[in-house]
C-alpha cells in the first residue's frame, strides 16, 4: 500500500478499481462444510452439556464452587461458538438479504440455540440461592472472582426476570414475532428501489448517499424520492414497529421494569441518574448546534437548512478527491500508528485479510458495522465505501470497534460483553484520531471542511440522536395504550426533530420517516439504542483530550479502559480514566471540545 496525503491536495478521481468485498471461507468454507457443520453439533453437544450441569442439585448443595466453575467454562464455551456461528450466518445475510439460504440458517441457529436462553435463566434461578455464598466462593475460585462482575449481573437480571417457563416461551415466541419484523425492515431497507432516471433506479441507501452531493437540486430530488419510497412502505413498517415495541413493552411490565428505559439503562450499565444527567448537558447544548447549523446555512448562501442540506459540502475541497480504497487503508494505517503501533497493525491486518465489505451494492444493508467471529479471533466489518472523506473516517470508526475485540479477545466470553455506552468509545476514538490529524496537517483551506465534517457528524449524534430519544421515549409511552398509524409516527418523529433542530432546519423540510429508517427501532431486545452514541462520543472526545495532554503514557491507559469494558459499570471505567459521569462538568468539558470547532467554523468558515 502506497501513502497517502491528507484531504483536499490531490484532485484526482478514485480509481476505477471496486472497493473489496470481505472473505469469509476463512471462517467456514460455506454453511454446507465440515466446519460449519461440526461446529453446529458442537453447540448443540454442549448446550445439552450445559442443561445437565446446571440441573445437576447434588452437586450445587454439596460442592457449589465447583458447581459454579463447570456452570462458568460451559457458557463461556457455548457463548463462543453460538457467536461465531451466528455472525457468520449474519455477515452472509447481511450482504445479500435475498441469500434464503442465509435466512434458513439464522433461523436454524437461533431455533438451536433457543436452550442457551432458558439455561440461562435457570442459572439465574440456581444461583441466587447462593449469592450470600458469593464472596467466600470467589476466595476460593479464581475462575469466579474474575466473573464477579457478570454474575453480579446475573443476579440483578434474576429480580428481573419472569419464570423459566414463560421466559422460554417469550423467547420461542420472540423468533416469529419481533425477530421477524425486524427482518422484515431490514429486507425492505435493503432492496426498497424507486425509479432514478429511464433505465435506472436507486437503493434507498443510495438515495441517502447523496445527501452529501454539493449539488442542492440532487440532494433535494434524492431526498423527496426517498420519502416517497418510504410513504410507499409506511403500512408494513408501521405494523412491525408496532410488533416490536408492543412486544418490549408486554414483557418489561411483566418482568417488573417500571418503563423501557430503566432496562436500557441497566443494559447500558449506567444509573438513571447519569443518563438524566448527560440528557440534561444535550439539552442545554441544543443552541450551540443551531448557531453552527445557521452558519453553515450562511455559507451555503441559504435562509435556512432543510434536512438534506445537513450533510452538504461547505466546499469542494474535501469531496472534490476521491479516495480509492488502498489510499484510504494507507492514510488510516499511517494516522493510527501515530497513537498506536499495535492499533495500526490491527487496521493493517484488516485491510490485508479481507476483513472488510465496503463494495456499495443492491440487497446490502445499510449503514455500517463490525462483527466478531471469537471462535477465528477475528473480525469483519460491513461499510459501503464511495470514496469520500466521510466514508475514510467511517472505516476508522468500524476498525475502532475490530480493535475493541483485539484487546479483549483473549477473555473469556462473559468478560468481553461490553455495553452500548462503552461500545461506541472505542470507535469515535479513533475516528477522532483521523479527523485530528488530518486538521494537524492540512491547509487553512482545507482544514473547515474537515471541522465541518466533524461537526456534521456531532450534530447527528447529539441533536439528531436526542430527537430519535425523544421519540422512542414517546413512542413507548404511547404504543402501550394503542397502535400507532404511519401518520402518528411521522408526527410524533417531525416534532422531535422540531424540539431538537428548533428553527435552524426548515420545519417543511424534515425527515419524518426517519422512524423507517433506522433499523435501531426494530431491536425488541436492545430498546433506546440512540443514547449509548451520545454517551460514546462525549466519552470518547473526553478521552481524546486527555490523550492530547498526555501522549506518551495516554495509549497504554487507553488499552486498559478497553480491557476493562467488560467487566465494569460504565461508571467505574469512566472512574478509572478521571470522570464522573454523574457531574454535568464531566459532560459539559466534551460540549466544550465540540463547541470550539463550532466557534472554528463560525470565525472562518464566513
Amino acid at each position: 500500500m502506497r501513502t497517502a496525503t491528507g484531504p483536499g491536495s490531490d484532485k484526482s478521481t478514485v480509481s476505477t478499481v471496486p472497493a473489496p468485498r470481505w472473505q469469509l471461507d476463512r471462517i467456514y468454507p460455506g454453511f454446507d462444510s465440515a466446519p460449519f457443520q461440526a461446529d453446529l453439533q458442537r453447540l448443540s453437544d454442549e448446550l445439552a452439556q450445559l442443561h445437565h450441569t446446571v440441573e445437576d442439585q447434588l452437586e450445587l448443595e454439596r460442592d457449589p464452587v465447583r458447581w459454579l466453575e463447570r456452570c462458568i467454562v460451559l457458557i463461556n464455551s457455548v457463548v463462543d461458538c453460538h457467536e461465531n456461528l451466528d455472525a457468520y450466518a449474519y455477515a452472509r445475510y447481511s450482504t445479500d438479504t435475498g441469500d434464503q439460504q442465509a435466512t434458513r440458517e439464522l433461523n436454524r441457529i437461533q431455533q438451536l440455540s433457543l436452550p442457551l436462553h432458558r439455561l440461562r435463566v435457570r442459572f439465574r434461578e440456581q444461583l441466587m440461592p447462593v449469592s450470600g455464598q458469593l464472596d467466600a466462593m470467589a476466595g476460593a475460585s479464581g475462575s469466579i472472582r474474575a466473573h464477579r462482575f457478570h454474575l453480579n449481573e446475573q443476579l440483578e437480571e434474576c429480580r428481573h426476570q419472569m419464570s423459566v417457563a414463560e421466559e422460554d416461551l417469550a423467547a420461542d415466541l420472540a423468533r416469529s414475532g419481533a425477530d421477524a419484523w425486524s427482518r422484515l425492515q431490514e429486507a425492505i431497507s435493503s432492496q426498497l428501489e424507486v425509479a432514478w432516471k429511464p433505465g435506472e433506479t436507486r437503493t434507498v441507501v443510495d438515495l441517502r448517499a447523496m445527501a452529501h452531493l454539493p449539488d442542492r437540486d440532487l440532494r433535494r430530488r434524492a431526498y423527496e424520492l426517498e420519502i416517497d419510497a418510504w410513504r410507499s412502505m409506511q403500512v408494513p413498517l408501521s405494523y412491525a414497529l408496532n410488533g416490536v415495541k408492543g412486544h418490549s413493552v408486554i414483557l418489561n411490565a411483566r418482568r417488573g421494569y417500571a418503563d423501557p428505559l430503566e432496562r436500557a439503562a441497566f443494559q447500558s450499565r449506567v444509573s438513571r441518574s447519569a443518563l438524566e444527567t448527560m440528557i440534561t448537558v444535550i439539552e442545554r447544548s441544543l443552541p450551540l448546534f443551531r448557531t453552527y447549523l445557521k452558519a453553515k446555512a450562511r455559507v451555503l448562501g441559504l435562509p435556512q437548512l432543510a434536512f438534506y442540506d445537513l450533510f452538504a459540502p461547505v466546499t469542494d475541497a474535501v469531496n472534490t478527491r476521491r479516495w480509492s480504497f488502498a489510499e484510504a487503508a494507507a492514510f488510516i494505517i499511517e494516522q493510527f500508528a501515530g497513537f498506536s503501533q499495535e492499533l495500526a497493525d490491527l487496521a493493517a491486518r484488516a485491510f490485508d485479510d479481507h476483513w472488510i465489505d465496503a463494495q456499495p451494492r443492491a440487497g446490502k444493508v445499510g449503514g455500517a458495522y463490525c462483527i466478531s467471529l471469537p471462535l477465528a479471533g477475528q473480525s469483519r466489518i460491513l461499510a459501503s465505501f464511495d470514496g469520500s472523506f466521510s466514508s475514510v473516517c467511517t472505516l476508522a470508526h468500524e476498525l475502532g470497534h475490530a480493535y475493541h475485540y483485539h484487546v479483549l479477545k483473549g477473555a473469556p466470553a462473559l468478560q468481553r460483553v461490553y455495553p452500548m455506552t462503552l461500545a461506541e468509545t472505542a470507535s469515535i476514538f479513533c475516528e477522532t484520531i483521523v479527523l485530528d490529524r488530518t486538521l494537524d496537517h492540512s491547509t487553512e483551506s482545507d482544514r473547515i471542511p474537515v471541522i465541518e465534517l466533524f461537526l456534521q457528524d456531532a450534530t447527528q449524534v447529539i441533536v439528531d440522536i436526542l430527537s430519535r430519544f425523544y421519540f422512542e421515549r414517546q413512542l413507548f409511552a404511547r404504543r402501550g395504550q394503542a397502535e400507532l398509524s404511519p401518520a402518528e409516527l411521522c408526527r410524533m418523529m417531525s416534532d422531535a426533530q422540531q424540539a431538537t433542530y428548533g428553527d435552524a432546519l426548515d420545519s417543511d423540510a424534515l425527515h419524518p420517516y426517519m422512524w423507517a429508517v433506522k433499523g435501531h427501532y426494530y431491536r425488541h431486545d436492545q430498546s433506546f439504542y440512540n443514547f449509548p452514541y451520545a454517551f460514546g462520543l462525549l466519552f470518547g472526545l473526553g478521552l481524546f483530550a486527555r490523550y492530547r495532554a498526555h501522549p506518551t503514557t495516554f495509549p497504554g491507559t487507553y488499552r486498559e479502559i478497553l480491557a476493562a469494558t467488560g467487566s465494569a459499570s460504565a461508571a467505574e471505567v469512566t472512574k478509572a480514566a478521571g470522570f464522573d459521569i454523574e457531574d454535568p462538568a464531566f459532560w459539559g468539558s466534551a460540549i466544550d471540545m465540540i463547541a470550539a470547532r463550532i466557534d472554528q467554523f463560525c470565525s472562518t468558515g464566513r
